[in-house]
């Protein structure tokens, strides 16, 4: 183009550069006054699957605007878009249009991403308007919930003075204690046809309220023993073995990693699985489990639990 005697290509650089110039110049003009834009995402999202950001602009403003292109944020590394931002043919005056854009995630714990954009597009598609920013948003990375469809526990005593009572009184709710000597005021349907002809004197059926059974679930984050995907499927399967007592008879009244005891009452109605990802979704490599100081963590915890579950890596070379 600067061979100005020996070709006219120079006049369509200049044609060129002229439009470019003049959309930067114009683009300040297609400012978005009135109009805001809002990122939301669920504040939990399973690693591995889609987390869906639900994009908002509302138009305060008293004019309408055409050719609203989005622009999202740069990722964490270990996240990627699997979506293209929306694009919004206009925004009336008073109007609020919503969209949505989708990314992956591969890394468990918390994540923050940065502002999406909302600006104008100048005419040609040359340059757009200025921006409006929305704020930032804080998700976490959950673990994925394996499959566990039963986990068999010890059969064992459920009573214990002062824990849950059942809330329901169906199958085993009520356990047959024995049977004693009728004393006034019993109830006649607990009369024992079989001890009373016997031994010739009324006796009634004594029935003692049985009480769910509470587990303690110890995670093995060993960074000696587990492989990074040997962890992952430890934290998978802890998540699945939470999630299947919650939905049974039983409590979840431990969740024991990295040596750490936090107290816990899932199951029932009684909590929310969320709150068990949130520490799984946190664990990373740490020291190997030391058997001494688990039991003297343990220990003031020990009489109200009726089993605990070990969920660790089993190698070879460590003769499991």
């Amino acid at each position: 183009a600067l061979e100005i005697y020996g070709t006219r290509v120079y006049l369509l650089w200049s044609a060129l550069v002229g439009l470019l110039v003049a959309a930067l110049l114009v683009r300040r003009s297609y400012r978005l006054d009135g109009v805001s834009i809002e990122a939301e995402v669920p504040r939990r999202v399973t690693v591995g699957e889609p987390a869906c950001f639900r994009i908002s602009l509302s138009n305060e403003g008293a004019e309408e605007h055409l050719a609203l292109r989005v622009s999202g944020p740069f990722l964490p590394w270990d996240g990627r878009w699997v979506s293209e931002p929306p694009a919004f043919p206009s925004l009336a005056a008073g109007a609020k249009v919503h969209g949505e854009v989708c990314a992956r995630f591969i890394e468990r714990g918390a994540h923050h991403v940065d502002a999406f954009s909302v600006s104008a597009l100048v005419p040609l598609g040359i340059a757009v308007g200025p921006s409006v920013m929305s704020s930032g948003c804080r998700f976490l990375v959950v673990p994925r919930v394996a499959p566990v469809e039963r986990v068999d526990l010890p059969v064992g005593d459920r009573y214990q003075p002062g824990g849950v009572v059942q809330a329901s009184r169906t199958g085993e709710a009520m356990e047959l204690w024995g049977v004693r000597p009728y004393r006034r005021g019993d109830s006649v349907r607990d009369l024992h046809a079989l001890t009373w002809a016997r031994t010739g004197i009324p006796h009634v059926r004594e029935y003692r309220q049985e009480y769910f059974s509470r587990v303690g679930v110890i995670v093995d984050n060993d960074r000696l023993v587990s492989s990074d995907d040997g962890l992952e499927a430890v934290i998978s399967l802890a998540a699945g073995v939470v999630a299947s007592l919650s939905r049974g008879e039983a409590l979840i009244d431990l969740l024991v990693v990295d040596g750490q005891v936090h107290p816990l009452t899932l199951g029932r109605s009684l909590g929310y699985l969320e709150q068990a990802l949130d520490l799984l979704a946190c664990v990373v490599p740490g020291a190997r489990l030391q058997a001494a100081e688990l039991v003297a963590r343990l220990e003031p915890h020990i009489a109200q639990l009726s089993g605990v579950v070990l969920i660790t890596e089993a190698r070879a070379d460590r003769g499991d």
